[in-house]
């Protein structure tokens, strides 16, 4: 297995892995946004890969504002995580971290921050096991005022 970043030759099976993580998007919105990222100062996008084939993805930003639990800034922030599922627990993702880790640190990044649903207790179980604390837990609201 090799990890990569991710570049204009990878772009579809990037998106293809992203739609996996949120199928409710659209394969040009997504693939949209991740063109975008490709050539951003403050994200990373990197790939994990058997030979030809991508198995696994990872987006890491640099985020300046307050993330929760935090106590610097820079944070490098998990935007996205996503292996496929037969490749699962061989340590894939935890390379794809280790990855990001050493982008953020790169960048003068002391942490990383990462977020999930308060119900999704898989991607709890799996930041615990890569060695994130929970920092707290949210019940975000929105008020239409027009």
């Amino acid at each position: 297995m090799r990890i990569e970043q991710a570049n204009p030759t990878n772009l579809d099976a990037v998106t293809r892995l992203a739609l996996k993580l949120w199928p409710e998007h659209k394969w040009t919105e997504l693939q949209g946004e991740f063109e975008d990222l490709l050539v951003s100062e403050k994200d990373k996008v990197f790939l994990a890969a058997i030979d030809a084939n991508y198995i696994g993805f990872l987006h890491m930003s640099l985020r300046f504002d307050y993330v929760e639990g935090s106590s610097s800034s820079p944070v490098g922030y998990m935007e996205g995580i996503y292996v496929d599922e037969s490749q699962r627990n061989q340590g894939v993702s935890k390379k794809l971290v280790e990855a990001g880790e050493v982008w953020a640190k790169s960048l003068g990044c002391k942490e990383l921050g990462s977020d999930t649903g308060w119900d999704n207790h898989v991607s709890q179980a799996f930041h615990q096991r890569i060695g994130f604390r929970e920092a707290g837990r949210i019940v975000a609201f929105i008020k239409e005022i027009d």
